[in-house]
């Protein structure tokens, strides 16, 4: 199945369960919950329950979305047109964007 395909069916199990038009700041509470297990399968070396928490944060994403009258997707282009031409280099595993590099970087 693709992307965009289950996120189509996210958002319909959504509509089912009357989730979008639950409270988003709890929904960005579970976000919250998600993201600490996505650390815990990183901590753990746990691939499944990494796999599983990325999975858990993009429905919880879409859901989120949909709540705030939001389109996922159109909040992801925003991003990558934000990162799409950005300069920088890796620092100690982490990139680091041109304008935040010290000038003896």
């Amino acid at each position: 199945m693709t992307i965009d395909e289950l996120t189509v069916l996210i958002r319909k199990w959504s509509l089912e369960r009357s989730l979008y038009t639950a409270d988003p700041t709890k929904q960005a509470l579970k976000l919250g919950e998600e993201f600490g297990e996505l650390f815990e399968g990183l901590a753990k070396g746990d691939e499944e329950l990494t796999k599983d928490a990325l999975g858990d944060m993009y429905v919880v994403m879409t859901i989120l979305a949909q709540q705030l009258g939001f389109n996922l997707e159109e909040c992801i282009e925003i991003a990558y047109n934000e990162i799409k031409d950005r300069k920088g280099k890796m620092i100690d595993g982490v990139f680091v964007k041109e304008s935040d590099l010290k000038e003896d970087e």
